[in-house]
């Protein structure tokens, strides 16, 4: 059975699906085609329910429960892993109300976590995640930093506003769901349930060599330093990244509160995710 798998050339996602795609485990009958996009890229595929399992932002998830349901594996969500608004220079309330901010993709949870902290901006334009530093240093506007340009805005000088994720923790009082592992409805039960273990021992077998860096997280961020490489790793792989628990599902479902109440639509939270056997 062949199956294409999205995420993402972050170390955190490469540091993932390393062994579950380079046949490192046993993948009891499956090969995993892996396939490495941008998140907003992967989030637009997700709606058009183009690959039976990927990584995608927990923003865009109301947009597909139609299609998938979210694995209890391979999750980036957690405390203090937020995004960041920065600007070149500090900035006023009053200042950044009028200014343009450069969002990492429009159904990032970026995006959802900006629009919870300033619901009447409207003045936005939506970039790729790592040309957002540059549009900041530029002098064009603010813009909401994720991934490794967490650890490198203030080294360029540039300035953090307010921490997305920390608002979020304060409102919500939950963990920030980032990022998830999304499978097909039309997969079968038996082979969601397997491939959400399957992940799961991925994950296992990384955290057993860690903190070696192999060649397939260093081949896909080779901009980065290693240094770079293990804080980003640290930062969004976690225990719940092994099992979204209790605690990680209805910091989802929380989630999903929140978007219905931004736009003023009610969701179906029922089925949302993979059976634990």
């Amino acid at each position: 059975m062949n199956i294409p798998i999205g995420f993402s050339p972050c170390p955190n996602d490469t540091f993932i699906f390393d062994a579950l795609v380079n046949k490192k485990i046993d993948t009891e009958g499956i090969h995993f085609s892996p396939v490495l996009e941008d998140v907003q890229t992967l989030n637009e595929w997700a709606i058009q329910g183009k690959l039976p399992v990927s990584k995608i932002s927990y923003g865009v998830l109301p947009l597909v429960i139609a299609q998938y349901k979210v694995l209890n594996s391979g999750s980036a969500l957690g405390n203090g892993v937020g995004p960041l608004l920065i600007a070149k220079n500090k900035v006023s309330d009053a200042e950044l109300s009028v200014k343009t901010i450069a969002i990492p993709g429009e159904n990032t949870t970026a995006h959802l976590l900006f629009s919870l902290a300033y619901p009447q901006h409207k003045n936005k334009i939506y970039l790729r995640y790592d040309q957002i530093e540059d549009y900041v240093l530029s002098g064009k506007g603010p813009g909401v930093i994720i991934h490794e340009n967490r650890f490198t805005y203030a080294e360029k000088g540039l300035h953090k506003i307010i921490d997305l994720g920390d608002f979020w923790e304060q409102q919500i009082k939950a963990p920030i769901p980032l990022g998830g592992i999304v499978i097909s409805k039309k997969t079968d039960r038996s082979t969601q349930i397997k491939i959400d273990r399957l992940i799961r021992k991925s994950i296992e077998l990384a955290y057993a060599n860690w903190p070696q860096l192999n060649d397939y997280i260093r081949s896909h961020s080779q901009e980065m330093s290693e240094e770079v490489m293990r804080k980003h790793i640290e930062l969004y792989v976690n225990d719940y990244s092994k099992n979204l628990g209790l605690t990680g599902h209805k910091a989802v479902l929380r989630l999903m509160d929140v978007y219905g109440q931004l736009n003023n639509i009610s969701l179906n939270r029922e089925g949302i995710f993979v059976e634990e056997k």
